[in-house]
């Protein structure tokens, strides 16, 4: 089995490298022959292990060691339960859709090889991630999936925007990623080990050592290391307020943002927090932190995407606010719901990611939701799929986003740790937002009159099968995932792969009012996410397809709220501002005063001019008389004795 562990990441590995090294050999056609069947040798052999750790088979060691220093080993090892099982699937799999919708997406593209190559090694970039057993491990694969992530928004490098939006996600995650290392290095610095056994039976010791930061002002060492581990979350899931890269990061091919920004890359910040759970189990500091952090972004890019024409990007904030969803269960210590409702999420938005690139495809590459309209006839597959997407999003009873969503919500109503009202207020509240926006996005796109030129009205067809087929395998999960909650959230389904101490179990309380998925739709209909739910799908119905004059006199009428929302309450000029504009006038005060003045007028020019005029006095007795020489040495006689007797 373990050569099967291995399998699972150097599949996608050697598929990056045929495509990359070999695709100008080898053409586009068995580039992407040999990366989609790599691929999927990683998912069947992911299927297998799944399979294998439910009859009770937990791996945990090492491949190799790396290096050693001192008493410290570095090794490359995997760790595989039920929590990296489970990612393993969710990420082969997606992968695998991505790649064979790939084939019609990226058709024709000078750079398709390219494309393939990237993609199948951000595959391998997150199963060494998922599966690693140490913190030097987890690193890698969190440094190697940003690294790719900018290889592929900055895919097309000839756009400025592209540059741009690479450039700023690379930066961003840079910022959290420190945090990451500093908690990585606080980790080996007092417990001595990088494994995470090691490391997790140490913590109930380590709970109450402190640490002086400042001088005078004790900390948990717990609670400093979860709180810099969960910076490092914020950056790579997007939460406020590193959360601005996400968005512009639509500049890259529609594929990625289905790879990258549904299941895999920006849920490794979740991923990451519900592995750590028995160190933030210790810490309720970090806990009510990523409440507070999960609430804001979750409630607040969701109004963000109600104003957003950009299809693309009203699927982006969707995606910033469900992963507000997942770390305010993770705050609330339900790391199974989060975990459940990653797994949901990847479905559902990779549908509708995928959906909206078959969207622009028909459009001619048009993203302007304003200039569509009256698509359902013509893109039929696209269009239901992309519905059942919206309905599980929008939380509807029955499909996999209520479960998840719903579990959610009830489990963050119990928590007692400051922060559970604000976050409860901002779950409960984006449930009528989010089904909103949603639908305002079916409504704007697929149904009323079409808005699009002659041109492409008379061009307008379904997208070709390598589209639609992962847009209709994936629409089942979609729908079916959420059946599996039972076990997955409220029976011991994870095991020991998460940790939750008694009094902030929330979960077990919600479990206990558990029936059965009929009895939890059933319960539903008498709560108020549901009625939010029909709430936000009537109000988009009757926004944009019954009164559709209405939205543009609540966006003249409410003109400034419109703008702060458009313009992401200028959180980006304010960075703009602070960080560009501020180390540009650093950058140029030291230039101007550090360089030029310090360095180079005062210690460069300023030792010239004292050897010149040093040189130029020293000239005044190289006379050529003896007499001067003579007078010179009685002088200098003299001042060395009166040193001397002094």
């Amino acid at each position: 089995m373990q050569k099967l562990y291995l399998l699972v990441p150097l599949a996608p590995l050697f598929g990056a490298l045929i495509a990359g090294l070999l695709g100008r050999f080898i053409g586009p056609v068995w580039s992407h022959r040999a990366t989609i069947s790599l691929v999927f040798v990683a998912l069947i052999a992911s299927i297998i292990i799944f399979m294998d750790v439910l009859d009770g088979n937990v791996f945990n060691g090492s491949v190799y060691t790396w290096l050693v220093t001192g008493n410290t080993t570095f090794e490359i090892g995997f760790l595989i339960d039920q929590l990296s099982a489970t990612m393993m699937v969710i990420v082969s799999l997606v992968s695998l859709m991505v790649h064979i919708y790939t084939i019609g997406y990226m058709k024709g593209d000078p750079g398709y090889q390219r494309f393939f190559s990237y993609i199948s090694l951000f595959t391998f970039s997150m199963m060494m991630l998922v599966m690693s057993n140490n913190f030097l491990q987890l690193f890698f694969g969190w440094e190697a999936v940003g690294l790719v992530s900018y290889l592929l928004i900055g895919f097309w490098y000839t756009r400025p925007t592209a540059i741009y939006a690479n450039m700023k996600a690379f930066l961003v995650n840079r910022v959290g990623d420190f945090g990451f290392l500093l908690g990585i290095a606080l980790v080996l610095m007092h417990f001595g080990s990088l494994d995470y056994a090691t490391v997790f039976a140490q913590a109930p010791n380590m709970a109450n050592e402190t640490v002086e930061l400042i001088p005078g002002m004790s900390w948990l060492v717990i609670t400093v290391i979860c709180i810099l581990l969960f910076i490092g979350a914020m950056g790579k899931s997007a939460q406020f307020p590193l959360h601005v890269w996400l968005p512009d990061s639509m500049e890259g091919p529609t594929p990625i943002s289905a790879l990258i920004h549904a299941a895999t890359m920006v849920t490794a910040g979740i991923f990451m927090v519900a592995r750590m759970s028995p160190l933030f189990e210790l810490s309720d500091t970090a806990l009510s932190t990523i409440l507070v952090v999960g609430g804001i972004t979750t409630l607040f890019m969701a109004l963000v995407a109600v104003v957003q024409n950009d299809i693309k990007r009203v699927v982006a904030y969707s995606t910033l606010s469900q992963l507000g969803y997942m770390t305010v269960a993770l705050g609330a210590s339900a790391y199974s719901a989060a975990i459940f409702h990653l797994m949901t999420h990847a479905f559902f938005k990779a549908v509708l990611f995928l959906g909206a690139g078959s969207v622009i495809i028909a459009m001619h590459h048009e993203q302007n939701m304003l200039k569509m309209g009256g698509l359902k006839k013509y893109l039929p597959i696209t269009y239901w799929t992309m519905f059942v997407a919206a309905v599980a999003s929008a939380g509807v009873p029955g499909f996999s986003g209520f479960f998840s969503k719903d579990a959610i919500i009830e489990a963050v109503a119990f928590v007692d740790i400051p922060g559970g009202g604000f976050a409860y207020f901002c779950v409960l509240t984006t449930v009528f937002v989010t089904a909103l926006y949603t639908f305002r996005l079916i409504f704007m796109t697929f149904h009323g009159e079409p808005r699009m030129d002659t041109h492409t009205k008379e061009h307008l067809h379904e997208s070709p099968w390598v589209v639609t087929v992962p847009l209709v395998i994936l629409a089942i999960p979609t729908v079916g995932a959420g059946w599996f909650i039972g076990p997955m959230v409220f029976g011991d389904y994870f095991g020991d792969a998460i940790h939750v101490l008694p009094h902030h179990d929330a979960i077990e309380k919600l479990g206990a009012e558990f029936t059965g998925i009929g009895g939890m739709m059933v319960h539903a209909l008498s709560t108020a996410p549901f009625w939010l739910s029909v709430a936000g799908i009537a109000t988009a119905w009757f926004l944009y397809t019954v009164r559709t004059d209405i939205p543009g006199k609540i966006k003249s009428r409410c003109g400034p709220i419109h703008t702060l929302l458009d313009r992401k309450y200028y959180i980006d000029e304010l960075y703009s501002w602070l960080f560009a504009r501020g180390t540009r006038a650093l950058g140029t005060g030291l230039w101007k005063y550090g360089d030029v003045k310090i360095i180079d007028g005062f210690f460069v020019n300023g030792t010239a001019r004292v050897v010149a005029w040093t040189a130029m006095l020293v000239r005044r007795f190289q006379t050529g008389y003896i007499y001067h020489y003579a007078f010179t040495m009685i002088v200098g006689i003299f001042a060395i004795l009166t040193l001397w007797l002094y």
